[in-house]
């Protein structure tokens, strides 16, 4: 990949205004259908990636925290137009997923009719076993890349020091997270010459202390935005533990709606904390917490794009990922045990093991999953049986 700004426009902002929107609109799927898109339209049809540059960006994306398939359309359209170009195409491909998802938050948390709450019921049942296959799908890559390490029981180690973090003590899974990260790097031992990674520093780390909702609010959606590794649902325990344990912004049952609304939505998992400030502060709290969450995507392509060859050659930078890597796939993994304790009706147990057999036996995707499970709630509600507390 070139180590130079992208000075030449190959395209204009309202083509990429349109371009980007598009799949905005149609991305369901999570990350492995952002990419096929953003390949199709850039490197494809439009030809203004080669395939080995976008390859080469999928990489660089996957080495920073944060939403990587975001990442990956803000730096497609960095390269098209330049950062007027990512300002534009970043803003096209979040806007409408965020929309329908603060549409629906005012649905499903305000006073919906009991058709709306069983299917969200149903959903919020087969959110684990989606954690799971989110989970369980990263595993075999991270393996084999610490098998040509000589590192799997280095591996191993973060993998369950993530699962029980994220199984444990929610609020504290970020630091185990860097912990990791900075115990291969002090494993690996890289060579001191070399200049140091900036590990994400929460730059509103005094907003957790107080100030009301937006500042707290802020705090979470920050850590969801800057401070996640591995994959979108390493932010679920993060969440769960400030919006439901700690500051009481929703119930368990509606943070399970949160994350389901998350997956059934185009766009990336990261739009669940529009709901979780929605819960909180309204409109408003939702906006808020969806900017905070998504700034550092912008900041990390905006400032750092063009050094992105510097950054996937740096060992230490690589060596911090080879430690949080597995912790975030164990976080993901682990996310699995609050998501279950959330469950308090006995057919949701029935349901979320039916969506197991879905993603884990016959290997589904999470959208059909999800209507499937919103579907089985609403049928087994009007049928008689109970609403989660």
């Amino acid at each position: 990949m070139p180590d130079l700004p992208a000075t030449t426009h190959r395209a204009d902002l309202r083509t990429v205004l349109e371009e980007w929107g598009r799949i905005g609109f149609i991305g369901f799927g999570g990350p492995p259908a952002h990419i096929a898109l953003l390949r199709k339209l850039c490197v494809d049809d439009r030809k203004w990636l080669d395939a080995q540059e976008f390859e080469d960006a999928i990489a660089a994306c996957n080495l920073l925290p944060g939403p990587a398939s975001t990442q990956l359309a803000i730096f497609c359209a960095w390269r098209v137009r330049g950062r007027a170009g990512a300002l534009v195409g970043g803003a096209a491909f979040i806007l409408p997923g965020l929309i329908a998802i603060l549409a629906l938050a005012a649905l499903f948390l305000g006073d919906p009719p009991t058709w709306v709450k069983a299917a969200g019921a149903g959903a919020g049942a087969a959110v684990a076993a989606i954690a799971l296959q989110a989970g369980t799908s990263l595993i075999p890559a991270g393996w084999k890349r610490a098998a040509q390490q000589s590192n799997r029981v280095r591996w191993s180690i973060y993998l369950l020091i993530g699962g029980a973090a994220a199984a444990a003590v929610g609020p504290w899974l970020v630091l185990l997270l860097i912990a990791c990260g900075i115990a291969e790097v002090l494993a690996q031992r890289a060579p001191a010459g070399e200049p140091r990674p900036v590990v994400a520093v929460p730059v509103l780390a005094a907003a957790g202390l107080g100030g009301g909702v937006l500042l707290p609010l802020a705090w979470t959606a920050l850590k969801v935005g800057a401070l996640s590794y591995g994959g979108g649902f390493v932010i679920i325990p993060l969440m769960q533990a400030d919006a439901v344990g700690r500051h009481h912004w929703m119930n368990a049952g509606q943070f399970l709606n949160a994350v389901a609304l998350g997956q059934i939505t185009p766009g990336p998992v990261v739009h669940t904390v529009a709901v979780v400030g929605y819960a909180a502060a309204g409109l408003g709290g939702g906006l808020l917490a969806a900017a905070v969450a998504f700034s550092p995507s912008f900041t990390f392509i905006l400032l750092g794009a063009d050094r992105f060859d510097r950054l996937r050659g740096n060992q230490r930078v690589r060596a911090f990922l080879d430690g949080a890597g597995p912790a975030a796939v164990g976080a993901i993994l682990g996310s699995a045990v609050p998501l279950i304790r959330a469950l308090n009706e006995p057919w949701q147990y029935a349901v979320l093991a039916g969506a197991a057999i879905l993603t884990l036996g016959l290997r589904r995707g999470p959208v059909l999953t999800l209507l499937a499970a919103a579907a089985a709630g609403v049928i087994i509600v009007v049928g008689g049986a109970g609403l989660p507390r």
